[in-house]
């Protein structure tokens, strides 16, 4: 374990067994359908590649950059920093996040994606913390795993751009955060 990381909640095995699982519930539900899978950048990109190896149904992918963190905490307004380029209306797509917290990110893509006409958007992500949410409405169909209100990093999670590139999800230290 890294000297930076307080504890590891999943290793790289484990993750792979979560989308395992997410590819199959996935396959099964949009069998028939070609779904677009849009991943909110930047922290989906290691799950959304790990996850398309198990699923084995005709899809698509797009990419969104919405973004409402500084630092630890979100600034509570959503920013749309790259938008997606494939029309969406009529379309099925599935919003791919590395995590859903506060919420507020999901609940304003979504609403931005049935405003252009989709017919339906869901939403896979790898963590699911609902103590950190403010944004009640926001119940994610697809969760990889629940976790605590803890500040975690690795496979695409990050603290201020860093540690996205380590291969499991570990709880930073405070230490690394509070000056």
């Amino acid at each position: 374990m890294d000297d930076f990381v307080q504890e590891i909640l999943l290793s790289h095995k484990e993750i792979v067994t979560v989308c395992e699982t997410l590819g199959k519930k996935i396959n099964a539900d949009y069998a028939g359908k070609r779904p677009i899978l849009i991943g909110l950048l930047k922290g989906s990109v290691p799950f959304l590649a790990e996850l398309i190896k198990h699923i084995h149904i005709d899809m698509e992918m797009d990419f969104i950059h919405a973004s409402s963190y500084v630092g630890t905490t979100s600034s509570g307004a959503v920013m749309i920093l790259k938008d997606m380029n494939t029309p969406v209306a009529g379309r099925d797509l599935l919003l791919v996040e590395d995590i859903v917290d506060t919420g507020l990110t999901i609940k304003e893509v979504k609403n931005l994606l049935k405003d252009r006409g989709a017919r339906s958007v869901e939403v896979v992500t790898m963590l699911d913390k609902p103590q950190g949410r403010t944004v009640m409405e926001v119940n994610p169909k697809y969760i990889g795993k629940t976790i605590p209100n803890k500040f975690v990093i690795g496979f695409g999670l990050d603290y201020n751009e860093l540690y996205r590139n380590l291969d499991y999800i570990g709880v930073l230290k405070e230490s690394m955060y509070k000056h």
